[in-house]
């Protein structure tokens, strides 16, 4: 068997969680500085922190890479740049990136620093990982929906591929989620999710009945189990995946000791031939953190399986039962199943009213005093109020394993590289030292002082070997002490300390060179930020309609429709066949009215082949637009040289240079994120290379999934047969009694939609004004004649012949007038 370069990719939330990465065999750590990275409420670092992480890492021979993987407003473009040269220059071995526009001005400014794709840029397929390197990305993270045939398709293009191996999942694609922006204005693209995935839902139907009352299902309808591959890891390697990622720059650093350490050991034990986890790396795992355990859509499409439904956090793990209870003295007699120690934390599964948590403070068996009992024995604890008779007991915290974990970070986990020392002190010549680590790099100092006849004690090598031994600020330990020297000599303890100072940073030099070399540092940058206004020939707007059916296509013209977007993600759950192409192109035409297609916002690598047909017959109906929704399809549609392409609104367009990167790489149009505020539309309408759109009714997208809430629950899908088949309209029903559509386009994939439609009637006409080239209304949750109302009252506002009333009831503005975190 063919050895492989593996790379173990560890998370690092703070400067404790770094240490336990390096020191529990990381081959590498991903960690974010205080802006642009998508975990704005971990600790991260500083620039001054950020200079010696690199230092530490690099030291241990640890590579470090930083998320720079949020959307970025024209006006933050000025303080990215500071901080990408910053990132250069300080020697950081790459950067994480989503924005295109991030990666445009990456690209210019420090050529050199490796760039590597985000699982935020929704790669999910071939053609995305040769979309992803064309533009300049070392290295693509895939989408974590990838089975591992997918996976393998992708490592065989060439680049390198980062796959998730362990943690915390995404129910959405990630990119692709604005339910946490909708709700409460925090955007997980701006690195701020509320993680609203992880709340209590119901499952409606459209007469607002529970759809799961009575059936075994909990509440946490989109809080998926936490991925965990060690059973599956050798695959993943004969995949040919490079980098092994864990997710968890939000956990505490026991959690990345112990993921690390079990993982490196299964690597390893993969490397020498003979894989294998041994069962106490499996219990370290489950009990430092789990929501159950998931391998997600790596060997198939798990259903409900993947979904931790009753409870959104770390459930700990199970330890025993309540056997007796003293509810008058809160005592209670549990009966183990696995062994319990003083200072353990335990959680309570109550029969009424949820959990109750207790920390062990003492402990009776057979009615002593102990401070462990094993499997087996039953011990009297105190309790909480609200335990019952056999209520389930579950360990939240085991105390011996945070010990251990906490043997891997702080001021007594420091791992020192050993040096060989030679020190030689000849007479007339100045004291020298040399330090050599365990790779042979070598470093030299020597003292001002030259050597002479000592007048009272003479140096030997106890002397020398205090003074060389004073490594405590250093990563280094002294290993052995080589003193040559002529007799009776002396040499100040200033002069050899500086001596070793000298030697030691040379050390460090040449070893931090042998490891990364530094690459040439960028001082400034010479073109300029703030784009230039641009003139294009005054056209008015367009009206765009986005329709999922032929009937809906009709509907849309006689209601004034200028422009068809037929196509993409289908809310009927109907796949488009090629008649129906034709003959929307064929009803557009007779209309007189402006031709586009839309493709879906995920494509896998099985419908590759689909599409490259389809943009073929697409190229022979000659729309006017092609919008891709996929940055996987934006190569295989270029191969067909009479298609105009749109970069469409899942692809985040967010600022400036953003829009410059697609009009270079032959986009003719660009949708707007509806993340951006008027204001911000405004400004880049002023200075976009391209025509831009922007949606201004309909139920804004808030999630796609490869999950389906309703074929999981009620379809039995984790049995292979989907057997609700979208048989009735399903909500998910929020605390606050929202209600979110579901909507199941024709691949299966679930579409959560925002419980309140989009309006933007009382402010179309100002985006006319400002030069926003189409104005789209997504019709595909409308019935036909609701769409034709809509059209029709939309074009006369546009046209004149109505004033613009207030916005619709019970209809939102979206961001264009909140902006998000």
């Amino acid at each position: 068997m063919k050895k492989k370069k593996l790379e173990l990719l560890a998370p690092a939330g703070s400067w404790e969680a770094l240490e336990a990465a390096v020191n529990a065999g990381a081959d590498a750590v991903y960690m974010g500085g205080k802006a642009f990275g998508a975990r704005a409420y971990a600790s991260n670092f500083d620039q001054e922190e950020m200079a010696r992480a690199v230092y530490f890492a690099h030291m241990h021979r640890v590579r470090l890479y930083i998320t720079v993987n949020t959307l970025v407003d024209d006006s933050e473009l000025e303080e990215l740049a500071a901080y990408l040269l910053f990132l250069n220059n300080v020697g950081v071995d790459g950067i994480i990136v989503q924005d295109m526009g991030v990666i445009r001005l990456a690209r210019r400014l420090v050529p050199q620093l490796p760039l590597h794709a985000s699982t935020q840029m929704t790669l999910t397929n071939s053609s995305g990982v040769d979309f992803a390197a064309a533009a300049g990305m070392e290295r693509s993270v895939l989408a974590r929906e990838l089975s591992l045939k997918e996976i393998q398709a992708a490592c065989s293009r060439g680049s390198e591929i980062e796959t998730f191996i362990h943690g915390a999942l995404c129910v959405c694609y990630s990119g692709q989620c604005l339910m946490s922006s909708l709700i409460g204005g925090r955007s997980g693209n701006r690195g701020r999710c509320a993680q609203p995935c992880r709340l209590p839902y119901k499952l409606l139907n459209g007469k607002d009945e529970d759809m799961l009352a009575g059936k075994d299902a909990g509440q946490y309808l989109l809080s998926p189990k936490d991925m965990n591959t060690l059973a599956i890891l050798p695959q993943m390697i004969e995949a040919g995946v490079v980098s092994y990622k864990i997710e968890g720059r939000m956990k505490r650093p026991e959690y990345v000791a112990v993921v690390v350490d079990a993982y490196r050991r299964a690597m390893d034990s993969y490397l020498a031939g003979d894989y294998q986890v041994p069962p106490e790396d499996l219990a370290n795992i489950e009990q430092i953190f789990n929501r159950d355990f998931t391998t997600a859509y790596l060997t198939n499409r798990p259903g409900k399986e993947m979904m931790s439904d009753r409870r959104p956090n770390n459930r700990g793990v199970l330890i025993g039962r309540v056997a007796k209870l003293d509810k008058q003295r809160n005592k209670a007699s549990v009966k183990l199943e696995k062994e319990l120690h003083l200072g353990d934390g335990l959680e309570f599964w109550v029969s009424v009213g949820g959990r109750v948590g207790t920390t062990v403070t003492g402990m009776l068996l057979n009615g002593k005093n102990v401070e462990a009992a094993a499997a087996g024995q039953q011990v009297v604890i105190d309790v909480p109020n609200g335990v019952r008779l056999n209520d389930r007991v579950f360990r939240t915290l085991d105390s011996r394993l945070m010990a251990y974990a906490q043997q891997f970070f702080g001021p007594d986990a420091k791992r020192r590289i050993p040096v060989d020392a030679v020190a030689t002190a000849r007479l007339g010549q100045p004291m020298t030292v040399t330090l050599t680590d365990d790779e042979g790099n070598t470093g030299y100092g020597e003292t001002d002082f030259i050597v002479e006849t000592a007048r009272k004690r003479a140096l030997d090598d106890d002397v020398v070997r205090k003074q060389i031994d004073r490594l405590g600020t250093t990563e280094y330990f002294l290993n052995s002490l080589r003193f040559e020297h002529d007799e009776g000599v002396m040499v100040p303890m200033s002069e050899m300390n500086e001596a070793r100072r000298m030697a030691c940073e040379a050390l460090d030099a040449a070893r931090l060179a042998a490891f990364a070399p530094a690459r040439q540092a960028v001082h400034k940058y010479d073109e300029s930020l703030q784009p230039k206004a641009h003139k294009r020939a005054g056209t008015s707007s367009v009206l765009t309609v986005h329709c999922d059916s032929l009937g809906k296509v009709n509907a849309a013209l006689q209601a004034g429709a200028e422009r068809i977007l037929f196509g993409g993600d289908c809310f009927n759950h109907q796949l488009p066949s090629n008649e129906d192409y034709v003959k929307a192109a064929e009803l557009c035409r007779k209309a007189g009215r402006q031709l586009a297609f839309a493709t879906p916002r995920i494509v896998k690598e099985a419908q590759l082949g689909y599409f490259d047909k389809l943009f073929d017959l697409w190229r022979q109906l000659e729309p006017d637009l092609v919008y891709i929704n996929n940055n996987g399809l934006w190569p295989l549609a270029r191969k067909y040289a009479g298609l105009k392409l749109a970069a469409d609104m899942s692809l985040n367009i967010f600022n400036s240079q953003a829009l410059q990167f697609w009009q270079e790489n032959g986009a003719a149009a660009a949708v707007l994120s509806p993340e951006l505020t008027m204001a911000q539309v405004e400004h880049l309408a002023a200075v976009s290379p391209l025509p831009l759109e922007c949606m201004i009714q309909g139920r804004l997208e808030m999630m796609v999934s490869e999950y389906c809430v309703g074929g999981s629950f009620l379809g039995r899908l984790h049995e292979g047969q989907c057997q609700f088949n979208c048989r009735e309209r399903l909500y998910l029903g929020d605390r606050k009694e929202a209600r979110f559509p579901v909507a199941t386009d024709q691949f299966c994939r679930m579409h959560i939609l925002n419980a309140h439609e989009l309006s933007l009637l009382a402010n179309v006409q100002h985006l006319a004004e400002i030069g926003v080239a189409s104005l789209r209304i997504d019709g595909r949750d409308y019935d036909e004649a609701r769409l034709g109302e809509l059209v029709a009252l939309y074009r006369q506002v546009l046209g004149g012949a109505v004033a613009a009333p207030e916005n619709l009831p019970g209809t939102t503005r979206g961001h264009y007038f909140r902006g998000v975190m």
